[in-house]
């Protein structure tokens, strides 16, 4: 894709994935991964930021024998989310609008 993420949509994914359930690291890096060409080493750093802006809480699971770190959204967080999803909603309606139509608007004046 030619357009860069930025770190508010970066954390809007992150968000959204961890809206469904719980999940460590690298399953959150595959999950976005899949849709969105970024790299494994981009997430961590979303998760610390959202974790440090009290987006997530982080906990450790025993598996296997060894300790896995899971990130859990926080009620703050979802309210970060649903304030993500209303900016997405102005700002993509806004851009089809220049992109499709050329910013013509279809109301008469």
């Amino acid at each position: 894709m030619s357009f860069p993420l930025s770190s508010s949509l970066l954390d809007a994914v992150v968000l959204s994935v961890l809206e469904q359930e719980d999940a460590y690291g690298y399953r959150i890096t595959h999950v976005v991964r899949s849709r969105l060409d970024v790299s494994e080493s981009t997430m961590y750093p979303v998760l610390r930021r959202l974790e440090k802006n009290n987006c997530l809480t982080v906990y450790d699971r025993a598996i296997d024998g060894r300790n896995r770190r899971y990130y859990a959204i926080t009620p703050a967080g979802r309210q970060q989310l649903a304030d993500y999803r209303r900016d997405w909603h102005v700002y993509r309606t806004g851009i089809e609008s220049l992109l499709f139509s050329g910013g013509t608007s279809h109301e008469s004046n």
